[in-house]
């Protein structure tokens, strides 16, 4: 899976946790729970979604690493590459 591939999968379930908001027009860079307004519960709701569909583990250690669509992107590449 390539690096637009992850951002793809990773735009599509933010879109189910916050699904009134555009999250293919986030900033990159952004907090995705700020950018969002999505909650720890949403948070966490995203990770286990991440989790089921790429089939790694995402342990809550990591859980920062996530924290914006480029540091998503990046972190799911090395664990995917890992598996």
């Amino acid at each position: 899976m390539n690096d637009l591939e992850i951002r793809k999968l990773v735009i599509e379930e933010l879109g189910k946790i916050a699904p009134e908001a555009d999250p293919a027009s986030i900033d990159a860079g952004a907090d995705l729970r700020d950018a969002l307004d999505i909650d720890s519960i949403d948070f966490l709701n995203f990770v286990t979604a991440l989790t089921r569909r790429l089939g790694i583990d995402i342990p809550e250690i990591d859980y920062p690493k996530l924290v914006t669509l480029d540091r998503a992107a990046a972190y799911l590449a090395a664990k995917l590459v890992a598996k």
